[in-house]
């Protein structure tokens, strides 16, 4: 049996650190977990005090759960599936190697500290408000143009001397 390891808090209260990295930050798994928590739902435009109605909690706790500072058990991760209507693997989906390397369980061993990941560009407010403002375009057809005028200009254009004649 291991014995879970815990830290004081400011306030003289034991917290368990299971499951954080040895510099005590959030596990980056459970970061990520949030971040998909928080991309479904400001896609589907509810706040955080509409989902923490749905789920009988406040919104400070969903904000914890958004940012990773609290790990979301299996029961509540299958409830906010139901709520943010997606299956439970999408939490998880898109998840980097890298950032599934750097759970601490994986991490026991290391002395030096990982360098931090990058954060996921489908989780910034910019990609959400484009995706948001794409579907409100009712006529398909200009919505397939806004889709092929992003695609041509995300093209890398080619470096002095290339893809010339």
């Amino acid at each position: 049996m291991t014995a879970l390891s815990s830290e004081t808090t400011p306030s003289g209260r034991r917290r368990s650190s299971r499951g954080r990295t040895p510099s005590g930050k959030p596990n980056p798994i459970d970061v990520h977990v949030g971040g998909r928590v928080r991309l479904r739902r400001t896609l589907l435009g509810m706040s955080q005090e509409k989902l923490g109605e749905a789920l009988g909690l406040t919104f400070q706790q969903v904000q914890k759960y958004e940012r990773g500072a609290n790990r979301i058990g299996a029961s509540r991760l299958f409830d906010l599936s139901r709520v943010l209507d997606v299956p439970v693997s999408f939490f998880f989906d898109d998840m980097s190697g890298e950032v599934e390397q750097l759970s601490p369980r994986l991490m026991a061993g290391l002395t030096e500290e990982p360098e931090a990941f990058d954060h996921d560009p489908m989780t910034k407010r910019e990609t959400l408000e484009l995706v948001r403002a794409y579907y409100r375009i009712t006529d398909p057809q200009v919505r397939r143009r806004v889709l092929d005028l992003a695609r041509v200009l995300g093209v890398v254009p080619p470096a002095a001397g290339e893809g010339r004649a």
